[in-house]
């Protein structure tokens, strides 16, 4: 089978990006801790949503999100800041709210930043969300990605975030990207491995057993070294040492556990790795590698990076990669704007972006923080 990516024009559909995932509130403590705030802001967030607003918002491109909410309003407060965000709602479902939540609710997201020596710090209220209890067959994704029937997209992201929600979720994404791939639509995927979701229903074991069944699906296979090594069981030599080392990151192991991931799943057209190594909460190194076409392309590593709210830098790192190869720029350059979007994206509070192209291509170019009048 051929190894290269192959994406639609964007004149052949009127969406270059649709994301399946759950949308929260997240509430922000700024500065503070979430045990003794007395006041938080309030932003939205969910793994695979964040690079649909990404790329709308940054990049310009045409997003849309599929997901549910509670009828309610919480929800319609995740809905009035989504509209900000620019993504088409067009398939956000509403679901009736039981006036307790009961059965449905939507989900909240209390993340504090973390500072020096004290690690940032997430507590999700997630259960029973009106996303969790979509059943298969609820949604016509023929609708959705067949551009004869509807408005037709380029690509298709979803993740492990999504696809452990609940029993249905992973039979859901399974749903979507066989969809997908057979409207040549391109499929993604962010492992995106939280040990919080999977803990009381399986734990890693469960993780891997869901990741594995729908990895064949997947054109580009995302994700840092835990979500890789928890989600799909392929280890990397000398990763327990990576949190001792005080700067500086080795890309030969990953190197090495990619190779091993293309070896098993010959579907992969596209690997991307996000490199981390956190000297403090709010000082970490960052890089990432992308393998292409029998190739590995490594992003310009930015050693000591300073860091205001780590929480979405992998997402932006995604949208980021997402743009270069949507709008056919190539291996190299996707996986440059991806860690330089990352980058910046962690320079902002809250989970979504808040930069422009012209920021993310100035930092590609190496290009200074000295101020711009």
């Amino acid at each position: 089978m051929s190894h290269s990516l192959s994406v639609k024009p964007a004149a052949a559909t009127t969406l270059d990006l649709v994301s399946l995932g759950e949308v929260m509130l997240r509430l922000d403590p700024g500065v503070g801790r979430i045990s003794t705030a007395r006041q938080f802001q309030a932003w939205e967030g969910g793994g695979e949503y964040n690079v649909a607003r990404g790329l709308r918002r940054c990049f310009g491109l045409r997003t849309a999100i599929v997901t549910a909410l509670a009828d309610n309003p919480v929800g319609r407060l995740l809905e009035d800041l989504m509209l900000q965000g620019g993504v088409a709602l067009d398939h956000l479902r509403w679901v009736k709210y039981d006036g307790v939540g009961r059965t449905v609710r939507n989900g909240l997201n209390f993340t504090e930043r973390g500072f020096g020596i004290r690690a940032a710090l997430g507590c999700s209220d997630r259960g029973h969300t009106a996303v969790s209890r979509i059943k298969p067959g609820e949604i016509d994704w023929d609708a959705i990605f067949d551009s004869s029937r509807g408005p037709g997209a380029r690509w298709f992201h979803t993740g492990g975030i999504f696809a452990a929600l609940s029993e249905t979720t992973p039979l859901i994404a399974r749903e979507a990207m066989l969809t997908a791939r057979r409207h040549g639509v391109v499929v993604s995927y962010d492992l995106n491995y939280r040990d919080s979701l999977w803990k009381s229903i399986g734990g890693k074991q469960r993780a891997l057993e869901v990741n594995s069944e729908l990895a064949p699906l997947v054109d580009v296979m995302l994700g840092n070294e835990e979500d890789f090594t928890a989600a799909l069981g392929f280890e990397i030599e000398g990763l327990e040492n990576l949190d001792q080392q005080t700067s500086g990151l080795d890309t030969g192991h990953f190197r090495a556990m990619i190779r091993q991931a293309v070896a098993k799943y010959s579907n992969f057209k596209v690997v991307a790795t996000t490199l981390r190594n956190a000297r403090t909460a709010t000082v970490n190194d960052w890089g990432a590698i992308c393998y292409c076409g029998g190739e590995f392309y490594e992003a310009r590593s930015m050693p000591g990076l300073e860091i205001l709210d780590r929480v979405g830098g992998g997402d932006s790192f995604a949208s980021g990669l997402i743009y270069g190869f949507l709008a056919g720029k190539g291996a190299q350059w996707a996986v440059d704007c991806g860690c330089a979007h990352g980058a910046l994206a962690m320079t902002t509070p809250g989970d979504t972006t808040m930069v422009t192209l012209v920021e993310v291509e100035r930092v590609m170019q190496g290009s200074s923080a000295r101020v711009q009048r």
